[in-house]
């Protein structure tokens, strides 16, 4: 049964759209799409999913771990012990909190959000 609907772009809020729209260009390869004081979407040039980052007046991003968090993402990659160390190089931090058993690495984004990195 075909959906009602295609998913176009998942926006996360934050205070510098720049900033975090440059850290997820650097985790997934892809480039602007679009860009003002605002907004900044980020996709691989195709008609697939993009991300946008939205700037909110008094951004707070949620702790880790907090139950208020509501969603995150998780990125496939090929060696998780080099895509972290890249990861943090780019700017990500990993918490001391680490759930899952080794079966995937928690990072925070440098706006907060949580994202997951696992083989695949």
């Amino acid at each position: 049964m075909p959906g009602l609907a295609n998913l176009g772009t998942v926006i996360l809020d934050c205070a510098d759209p720049g900033q975090l729209a440059r850290f997820y260009a650097t985790v997934t390869g892809w480039q602007t799409t679009y860009s003002d004081d605002d907004f900044v979407f980020i996709g691989d040039g195709g008609a697939g999913v993009q991300l946008g980052f939205q700037r909110i007046d008094g951004y707070r991003p949620a702790g880790w771990p907090d139950p208020a968090k509501h969603a995150h993402l998780d990125f496939k990659v090929s060696d998780v012990d080099s895509a972290v160390e890249a990861l943090v190089a780019a700017g990500a931090t990993k918490p001391e909190f680490q759930p899952g058993k080794g079966d995937w690495t928690v990072l925070i984004d440098p706006a907060g959000h949580p994202f997951c990195v696992a083989a695949g």
